[in-house]
């Protein structure tokens, strides 16, 4: 018999779901690359500079020290007993790494853990939780995962029943949660952030959008809120995060909590607050509310994405429906310990009196203070060309500029049965090597285009891209001006 597994015979769930992060254009990237490898000559350009994805270390990113140091001791433990190890490694990370190693059940780090995680590095994040917000958290709510991806795989796994449960989303949106709501059989609920006032999200907007969804058949399980923004960069105000807090309670949504980029605040005027801390200020405890806050060891000044370490703390869930949730823990059986031991540091790292204190502030100023340069220097480059405006970057890692494009350039694009958005992006690499991802995979009010870049790229390049992009926009605006 045949080969019976074919397109038209997969689960069409997966069909449904994009990630553009990772689609068209940067395959195209990758072959380009190559391309300029086997044949340099090619093109007018050495290198491919990605500006798709938030992948810092990918970039030139350094990672953190103490952080690196400590893994190092907790991988192979017997460098510990070496007299040379007093002299390579700082004593404040020798001392993190014994108390670490204590907390693991013979020590073993290549051992499978509890399915929530090491008990001992539970303590530390809920601790450190605890010092950021001033209210009490619980190990016991932490679920220690690969990355805040899989955190949030799993709760559309327990949220979604059917195509008639829908999820409230933010658009533009991270497409993770596009790809998991289809992935799950759900319905995504879109609700417009507002370019105009710097993508503000706006509570009348979400009602609006819930209650047409509510005329659809559509009963909402969840809202999702990204802060600081991917792709937009905004961070809430407070009192946005309050009304925010109010509609859920109001409305029995669970609150969907996306804070991977917490540590990345660029702008005075604003600070970071979690919505856990918002809820418990406001007076709403565990019996109120709902909530999921999702954190990571990819984004922040660590950019530890490889080492696939985060967590969710789950708040508000009943005892019976807990089970289930550590029913789905279980049969991933556990996430790996380097990424849990990461989240551990991550939240909790030198302080004041530390042998490594000095050394590990220098490291993380150094690296915010450069993303917050960054991000202004390419802001300003965007809002210089014809016919892009950029709203400011206030934290996270991305601009999302709106281009707005002749019409002569849209028609081109529409006979080659391509987004326009796509199609710029498209050309720009091809003439430049540099990867932007067309907002059109992150959602976008209809008639309106935008693509991602990332403020990774390290600095010293960051004067070529913005050279390339510019006399690419002034060509590309010449050739197809109305």
């Amino acid at each position: 018999m045949a080969p019976q597994v074919t397109v038209d015979s997969i689960n069409p769930k997966v069909i449904e779901c994009q990630y553009a992060v990772r689609g068209e254009i940067v395959i195209l990237a990758q072959k380009l690359q190559q391309e300029i490898q086997a044949k340099p000559e090619a093109y007018p350009f050495q290198e491919i500079l990605y500006c798709n994805i938030g992948n810092p270390q990918s970039l030139g990113q350094k990672s953190i020290t103490f952080f690196r140091e400590v893994l190092a001791l907790c991988d192979h433990p017997a460098i510990l007993a070496k007299s040379e190890t007093q002299a390579l490694f700082s004593a404040d990370s020798i001392e993190r790494a014994r108390k670490i190693l204590d907390q693991i059940p013979g020590r073993a780090t290549g051992a499978y853990s509890h399915s929530q995680g090491i008990k001992g590095l539970r303590d530390t994040i809920a601790a450190a939780i605890e010092a950021r917000d001033g209210f009490p958290a619980d190990p016991n709510d932490i679920f220690m995962t690969d990355g805040a991806s899989p955190a949030v795989h799993m709760m559309m796994q327990l949220l979604i029943r059917s195509e008639k449960d829908g999820i409230l989303c933010p658009i533009p949106q991270y497409p993770l949660y596009s790809a998991s709501i289809a992935l799950h059989g759900g319905s995504l609920v879109p609700y417009y952030l507002d370019e105009a006032t710097g993508w503000v999200l706006e509570v009348s907007e979400l009602k609006k959008q819930l209650q047409e969804a509510k005329s659809n058949g559509i009963t909402v399980r969840a809202l999702v809120v990204i802060n600081p923004g991917n792709p937009t960069g905004q961070v809430l105000a407070e009192e946005n995060q309050k009304a925010i807090v109010e509609f859920c309670k109001e409305e029995g949504l669970v609150l969907l909590a996306d804070e991977v980029y917490q540590e990345n605040v660029y702008v005075p005027e604003k600070k970071f607050h979690s919505f856990k801390k918002v809820a418990r200020s406001m007076g709403y405890g565990e019996e109120d509310i709902h909530l999921v806050s999702f954190q990571s060891v990819s984004k922040g000044y660590y950019g530890e994405c490889g080492k696939r370490g985060g967590y969710m703390e789950v708040t508000g869930f009943g005892a019976d429906v807990r089970e289930h949730i550590y029913k789905l823990a279980s049969v991933n059986l556990c996430s790996n310990i380097t990424g849990q031991i990461l989240a551990s540091l991550v939240m909790s790292p030198p302080k004041v009196g530390d042998k490594s204190y000095e050394s590990y502030i220098a490291e993380r100023d150094g690296i915010l203070s450069s993303l917050a340069r960054r991000a202004k220097t390419l802001e300003d480059a965007f809002n210089k060309l014809e016919g892009i405006t950029c709203n400011k970057a206030e934290g996270a890692m991305y601009l999302f500029p709106r281009i707005n494009l002749p019409k002569k350039a849209i028609k081109a694009a529409e006979e080659v049965k391509t987004a326009p958005d796509l199609f710029y992006c498209r050309r720009l690499l091809n003439e430049t090597g540099i990867v932007f991802v067309p907002g059109s995979g992150f959602g976008q009010v209809p008639g309106t285009w935008h693509f991602r870049c990332t403020i990774l790229p390290q600095e010293e390049k960051i004067p070529a891209i913005v050279t390339r992009l510019t006399d690419f926009h002034k060509r590309f605006m010449d050739e197809f001006r109305d």
